[in-house]
This record gives C-alpha cells, sequence and structure tokens, in this order.
C-alpha cells in the first residue's frame, strides 16, 4: 500500500478527536452505529457510489432512484426517509447537503489494487477498467462527495466480498478494506 498516503492519513485522523470515523465489512455493524450515534432530530442514512453495482448482494439497491427532498426531509417514521437506512442515496442525490452521520457503503469501481487506486466502471455483467483522466477523476471525486457528507461523523462499509462470484473477488474489497485501516480508521 501506498505508506506515504497511509502515514499522512493516519497523521491526520490522529487530530480528528471529536470527528469518529468507523470502518466495517457488516453492513448491520454499520446501521447498528449509525442508530446509537443519532440524538433527537439528528439524521442519518446510507450513501453509495451511483455506479457501486455489486453492493445489490448487499441489499444496497443504487438503481433505485429515491426522491431527494423525502429522503432529506421526511422522519423517523416514514420508510422513504434516509432514517430507515433502507435507500440509498447516491452521489448525485446528496451533492452539496450534508446529513448529521452517514454510512459510506464502497463497492470496487474505486479500489486499491497492488499498491495503487484503480477505477472501475460496471458494464453489462462485468467490471471495466476505466483509462481516460477525466472519468478516473470523476470516479475518484464521487467518494470524496460520499465520504464528506456526514457533519458529525462517518462509518465506511466495505462488503467481505465472494469469491465465487467474479465481479465480487474478495481480494477486490480486502485490499481497499486494509489501505483504509492503515490510514488509522478503527474497526467496529
Amino acid at each position: 500500500f501506498p505508506s506515504h498516503d497511509t502515514n499522512k492519513a493516519r497523521e491526520i485522523k490522529q487530530h480528528l478527536n471529536s470527528y469518529p470515523i468507523y470502518l466495517t465489512r457488516k453492513l448491520d455493524r454499520a446501521k447498528d452505529r449509525l442508530k446509537d450515534w443519532a440524538r433527537g432530530t439528528e439524521r442519518i442514512g446510507l450513501v453509495a457510489s451511483s455506479n457501486a453495482i455489486r453492493l445489490k448482494p448487499s441489499g444496497i439497491f443504487v438503481k433505485g432512484e429515491i426522491d431527494p427532498t423525502l429522503w432529506f426531509l421526511k422522519g423517523k417514521s416514514d420508510i422513504r426517509s434516509s432514517h430507515y437506512l433502507e435507500d440509498v442515496a447516491t452521489e448525485f442525490d446528496v451533492q452539496g447537503l450534508e446529513i448529521d452521520w452517514v454510512g459510506v457503503c464502497w463497492d470496487t469501481n474505486f479500489r486499491i489494487e497492488n499498491g495503487k487506486w484503480g477505477t472501475y466502471n460496471f458494464s453489462g455483467s462485468k467490471w471495466q477498467t476505466v483509462h481516460g483522466l477525466e472519468k478516473q477523476k470523476y470516479i475518484a471525486n464521487s467518494y470524496r462527495v460520499l465520504l464528506t457528507r456526514g457533519r458529525q461523523g462517518v462509518v465506511i462499509f466495505v462488503p467481505e466480498g465472494d469469491d465465487s462470484d467474479p465481479t465480487r473477488q474478495k481480494v477486490f474489497y480486502d485490499q481497499t478494506y486494509q489501505f483504509l485501516r492503515n490510514c488509522g480508521i478503527e474497526e467496529i
């Protein structure tokens, strides 16, 4: 892994004592942490890249359209609200908006491979490498948007993967997960 990146990130993370950032392989743990954090009218929700197609086996459907107004504004008793942690918002839905506590669901369209970030687009039934610099920047930026939506804290969910599925191989997720751990993000 790029040690200069992880060392710098770990150093920065040490100064974020009042901003919790956690990492998990279990979506239920991420949801539980978000629910535990929220007090009163504080808002919680799940976000994912619009091309995070292979999160579907985890129950995260990025192609299921949400109504951002309902997602952001409806209360805890409305199943269309972010509080229910059922509907996931994409970078398009949350651009320029924030909630108190956010769960970022990470797919393999942006992943660490042999110490470097790789960018992919899911097309048909497989991941295809993104070569154009502008498209690569776009994918990286979509994760920046997602990671900066939480006002008070973030839980990052990285699935374990499944080697029987060539689109969800464990190695696709493991290297990214380990990179984030090396950055000093604590596991829950």
